[in-house]
């Protein structure tokens, strides 16, 4: 992808981004799904402005280092401490159940048992980053429960 390529996919994600997200609000179904939805609209099972979509993946590892960046100007490193035995306890547990379930439910739609467990990984830590972002949403991140 040149550079005049890639800075128009970039205008064009922001403007997907800043249509969608205010309508999801509006919906009620927060901005995590509007993200996703304004994703689902402009790739190539959508409107199809992105076709090629692993000329893109670079935005998405840009947006990997931004999350990061951000859970750490959140993160108050005391809190965390305190925490350590709930936080490392309870959240590898829902991890680690949550994968086991979604790569068990791949397994039943034919996914080779190695995609299925790979699948399962990614899908359940993509869900805890989603559940983060609603609670944020909610207010919810500064309580014992977030």
């Amino acid at each position: 992808m040149e550079g005049s390529d890639f800075l128009l996919a970039g205008v064009l994600f922001l403007f997907a981004a800043v249509a969608a997200v205010p309508l999801a609000s509006r919906l009620g179904i927060g901005a995590v799904l509007g993200y996703l939805l304004a994703g689902i609209a402009i790739g190539p099972w959508g409107l199809g402005f992105i076709s090629d979509v692993d000329e893109i993946l670079h935005f998405s590892e840009l947006g990997v280092v931004f999350l990061m960046f951000i859970i750490g100007l959140e993160l108050n490193p005391s809190k965390l401490w305190q925490l350590r035995r709930s936080i490392f306890g309870v959240g590898a547990a829902q991890v680690l159940l949550s994968a086991a379930l979604l790569a068990g439910l791949l397994m039943l739609t034919d996914f080779a048992w190695q995609a299925a467990v790979v699948g399962g990984i990614g899908l359940a830590m993509s869900s805890t980053a989603m559940a983060l972002q609603l609670m944020r949403e909610k207010g919810m991140n500064r309580s014992e429960s977030g």
